[in-house]
């Protein structure tokens, strides 16, 4: 697969979407089931909390985890996806 001028100007664009994502939304809810597979994963390492208040509240409960992406993560993908966009233009048109 040859990435041409029209891939690069779309994965532009998705990268400064994501970009204005994060720097308009304060944080992310996610639902049960996404958090607990962090949990599950969480568990696994050795620097998880596993006490057992945390793992009763997981297994009965209807937990949701809130997660807070750095004010810096949405500059620098509304830049990178910017210089993406700008660089595509540049490139020759396929003929």
């Amino acid at each position: 697969m040859d990435i041409d001028r029209n891939r690069y100007f779309m994965f532009g664009v998705v990268l400064f979407l994501l970009g204005l994502q994060f720097r308009l939304v304060d944080s992310f809810v996610l639902n049960e089931n996404s958090t607990r597979a962090i949990h599950r994963f969480s568990q696994r390492s050795n620097i998880a909390d596993s006490n057992l208040a945390t793992n009763v509240y997981m297994q009965v409960g209807t937990p949701k985890k809130s997660l807070r992406p750095p004010n810096w993560l949405g500059f620098v993908l509304l830049s990178v996806g910017g210089v993406i966009c700008l660089h595509a233009m540049v490139l020759p048109r396929r003929e």
